[in-house]
Formats: C-alpha cells, structure tokens, sequence
C-alpha cells in the first residue's frame, strides 16, 4: 500500500529529528526599531544583519532602481564614518560583510570576533542616522550602478533574457521591473528623490536588526540603546500593492540575444505566494525536478540522453505572488522543442503519480541535513531570523518553518503540480543567438586577430606594500583615535564599493563589481 509506506515514512522522520529551540529574545526600541538577540557561545563571533523593509517592490513607475542604489550609498560614508571606511573597519578586524537588495528587502551585514560587536553597531547605527546623501556621492554611485548594470547584465549571455522574465509572468509593475532599475530612471532621479528615499524607507521604524552568536545579553541590549535608541523614527511608507491576476503576462515570447552563444531557454509560472502550503509544495516539487545530480531533470537529460549542457532551476520566493523558473541550455544539434517537451512530460508525471516514496524520503532527510548546517553559522541564524520578524513578525518561524515543509505530503506535492505547474498558464521565452545585423541595425565587426607579445617576461618587481595609514576614525574600539586628512586621503582610493581589498567575501552587492 504506497499511500501507507510513505505515511510511515513522513511519521518516522518527524518523530526522529527534533532540533532544539534556537534561543531568541526579542524587543523593539521606542523609534520602533525592532531587535532580535540570538546568543550562541559555541564560537567567539558574533553576526549583525540589519534589514529594512524596502525593496524593488516599493519602488514607484520611472524611479527604479533605487533600493538596488542605495545598497551602494550606505557605504559613502556618514557623520562619523568617512567615505568607504566602513569595508576597510570590518577588514581590519578580521571579519566579512556585505550587503544585497531584493524585490522585498535592503540587507546589510557583518561577521565579526565577538569582542567587535560594538564597532558593528555604531557603523550600522551612524549611516542609519547621518548617511552623508550629497549630489556628489549620487553621482558616483549612479555611475557604479550603471557600470555593474553594463557589466553583469547587459554584457552576459543570457542575463538579460532572465530579467525580462519578470515582465512575461507578472502584470503588476511593482513585480515586473527588475531590483537593477533602468538606467533612464537611474539618469532622471535626483538628489531631493534619493534624499526623499532615505528619510521614508531607511527609518528605525521600518527596519529590524538581529545579532547572533557570543554576546552576553545585557550588554548586547545597552549597546543597541547607545547607538540607535536616538535615531528619530519616520511616518510608515505607503503600502504596496503586490496583488497579481492568476494569468501570466504574456505566453510566449523570442529573445534575440547578441551574447548568446547557443540557443536556450527559460519556463516560467507564476505560482502563490510564500509559506503557503502550496508553496511549501511546489518548492519540493523543484527540489524534485532540478536541484542537484540525482533530481528528475537531471537524470534524464544531462545524464540520460545527454541532450542538454545545463539544467537549472528556482523559485523566486516574495510576500506575493512568487515565480518558478526552469532553464535549459541544449547541446549543439539537438532540438529544442524535444526537451521542452521531455521537461513538460516530467512536469505531468510529477502531477498524475506524484512523488515515490524513495522521493520523499530523500527530500525530508535533505530539509533535515540543511536545518542542521544553517543552524551551525551565526550569519545564517542573523539572517533567517531577521527575515522572518521583516517578513512574518514572528522571528520564531526560524524554527517552526521546519515542520510545515516536513508535514507536506506526496499527495499536496501532485496536487500543487498539477494546479499550479502542468497548465497552458506559463511563459516559455526561447533565447536566440542574434546574428550582428539583427541587433538594433548594428554591424558588429570581430576582433582580428593580433601578433603575440614578446615571449621573454623580465623579472617580477619586489612586493609593494603600502603602509598602514597613521591612524583611524574615532570607533568605539579605539575612543582615543581621531580621524586625520591623511586617512580620509586614503580611503579615496577604494571610493567606490565594487572595487574591494583581495580579501573581500565576493557573493552580492556593492562587493561585487
């Protein structure tokens, strides 16, 4: 009887692994800045997240792009941080940071030795409260977000394609656009626009700040009341429209890409909205379909016929209506219509016999092994945990989310498939190589072909090191310390984020050229 099997199975792995409650003490400031406090001695470091509650989503029609801009300028400096310091404080003190924008949230975080929580949460607190937005640090950082947009978008193989995606599931505008923006709109917006920006979406009020890991919880509370408890708070923002009709925007669609060097394509569906249960469903149900070596896809087209060079897949996870994407980039010669039509075949098998019990078991025991591992890094535990009181207003779920993931069965996962994936309801966008004629009228012409340089290398020069600058900004490490032109000076050189020390953690944000 399979229907019992795999009930036994989901009540074996349920009753067997228990994780024990992540302690979390949570309150919020009289500004309205809410803090959650997540100790964990183990190690002798400490994670600071601080997210605040603006994304693509909050961004009105011809004034994109600006959450994404201001990831840039919360590192132009501000009151008391000079411009950039804030990468070279971190760095200094061995630890990591960053920050990435969504289409829900800005995030800003640091991992730090225990003993540098407070230099974390003045830098956090300074540029929350005196970010230094002037015209000419708009400028720059525009000029940097055109130049990433130039770099990691419209001169890569089939990101484009990606971004316009967007605009094929979803109707609502406040979805569609890209967290990148246009650079029309980033050209047209002002100093008095971002300066507008700033004041309504990076208040206290609309942010929450996390903390894991060595701490001890009284001092960690009377740091947070030093540094943000006079920080003034601001009118809420308007709220967000998200709402979206169940249809797609638009079915199909040809996408003539310049950089592309072989055909592909991109599915999409628009599917509901997070921690819904038909969401918790659909997300193993791409956990089945495409993630790692041994999933559906995989097997039979990279393993199997060998037909595709790649098979990739995700959901892009939102407080509305949330999308599920499958690409497919085709060997040479092999025809595309077949593997997509091989893809659709797995997605209806998916939704008539669902998953086997061998699927399910696999898919509780990987849930466990992550639950597992996430838990064991303080940046993770600062992350979720701040994610979910954003998000939810229940922090809590770090732990309880767990369980609503381990509770779907085989019969919601062909359910959900079959309501959600298995219907004409998709977009299907081929990616086309574009001859050079095809593009915008413009012949491209190939670089010729040009002589070797001389073979004979001379010797490398000495290693320069530059010299330690003579003193630092005044923090709360080194009181006595004041800042001096010298070191102003000196962190003119990396002014601009994208270009960080050799060192940096390189992953998203103004980190990453």
């Amino acid at each position: 009887m399979p229907e019992e099997k795999s009930k036994r199975i989901e009540i074996n792995v349920a009753e067997k692994f228990t994780l024990p409650p992540t302690p979390i003490e949570q309150f919020t400031l009289s500004n309205g800045l809410r803090v959650m406090l997540s100790r964990d001695p183990t190690v002798p470091v400490v994670s600071v997240a601080v997210y605040y509650d603006v994304g693509s989503r909050n961004e009105k029609q011809g004034r994109t792009g600006f959450a994404h801009l201001f990831e840039h300028m919360m590192f132009q400096g501000s009151e008391n941080v000079p411009k950039a310091a804030h990468f070279q404080y971190i760095f200094n003190a061995g630890g990591t940071m960053n920050g990435t924008t969504s289409t829900e949230r800005t995030n800003y975080f640091e991992m730090l030795p225990a003993n540098y929580l407070p230099l974390a949460l003045w830098l956090e607190s300074d540029r929350m409260r005196s970010l230094k937005v002037t015209q000419e640090n708009l400028d720059n950082q525009r000029n940097a977000v055109q130049e990433e947009k130039r770099l990691r978008y419209d001169n890569q193989p089939y990101v484009s394609a990606f971004l316009r995606m967007n605009e094929l599931i979803f109707k609502n505008p406040a979805n569609a656009h890209s967290t990148i923006g246009s650079m029309e709109d980033l050209d047209a917006a002002t100093i008095d626009d971002i300066r507008e920006f700033f004041r309504i979406y990076y208040a206290p009020n609309n942010a929450v700040l996390t903390i894991a890991g060595d701490f001890e919880e009284a001092e960690a509370r009377a740091l947070v009341q030093k540094y943000f408890e006079g920080i003034p708070s601001q009118p809420d923002p308007p709220l967000v429209d998200v709402s979206e009709p169940r249809e797609v925007a638009k079915n199909q669609e040809t996408f003539h890409d310049k950089l592309a060097p072989a055909p592909a394509f991109v599915l999409g569906w628009k599917i509901p909205e997070r921690r819904t249960p038909e969401y918790y469903a659909l997300s193993l149900a791409g956990d089945l379909l495409f993630e790692g070596d041994s999933s559906r896809l995989y097997q039979k087209l990279v393993k199997g016929d060998e037909s595709v060079v790649s098979i990739q897949g995700g959901i892009d996870e939102r407080r509305g209506p949330s999308a599920w994407y499958i690409f497919a980039l085709p060997k040479p010669g092999e025809e595309v219509a077949a593997i997509r039509g091989q893809i659709f075949d797995e997605v209806k098998s998916l939704s008539t016999s669902g998953p086997t019990d061998a699927e399910m078991e696999k898919l509780r025991n990987s849930l466990c092994n992550d639950a597992v591992r996430g838990r064991q890094s303080t940046m993770y535990r600062a992350q979720r945990i701040a994610e979910y009181a954003l998000y939810d207003g229940d922090p809590k779920l770090f732990d309880s989310e767990l369980d609503q993931y381990l509770s779907i069965t085989a019969d919601q996962i062909k359910t959900a498939v079959g309501l959600f994936l298995d219907v004409q309801n998709r977009v299907v966008l081929d990616i086309v190589p574009a001859a050079p004629a095809e593009v915008a009228g413009e012949m491209v012409t190939p670089a010729s072909p040009q002589p070797p340089g001389e073979p004979k290398q001379p010797a490398a020069p000495a290693p320069q090191v530059p010299p330690r600058p003579p003193a630092q900004p005044v923090s709360p490490t080194n009181p006595e310390v004041i800042v001096g032109d010298a070191v102003a000076s000196h962190f003119k050189r990396s002014e601009n984020p994208a270009d960080p020390p050799e060192h940096a953690d390189l992953d998203s944000g103004p980190l990453y050229p």
